[in-house]
């Protein structure tokens, strides 16, 4: 009798490792599973922080546009 690795060589969908959430993805799968979900869960973490930069941007826009307007009013 051959070793468990020559087995799941052979029969890959007996690999407990090539299924993820009850769904058979293949022998690297699992693998490309794990670095697809690295990225989004790096994507989550600079989506906010790009948000903050952007909200301050369109903060600075609004104060610069209220002011020109208030000038504008004043006759200044």
């Amino acid at each position: 009798m051959g070793e468990w690795s020559d087995f799941f060589e052979d029969f890959p969908d007996e690999n407990p490792a090539n299924w993820i959430n009850g769904v058979y993805v293949g022998p690297n799968g699992a693998q490309l599973h794990r670095e697809h979900q690295a990225k989004v869960d790096a994507a989550r973490t600079k989506v906010p922080a790009e948000q903050s930069r952007l909200d301050s941007t369109i903060a600075k826009i609004i104060a610069a546009g209220k002011e020109r307007q208030r000038l504008k009013e004043s006759g200044g």
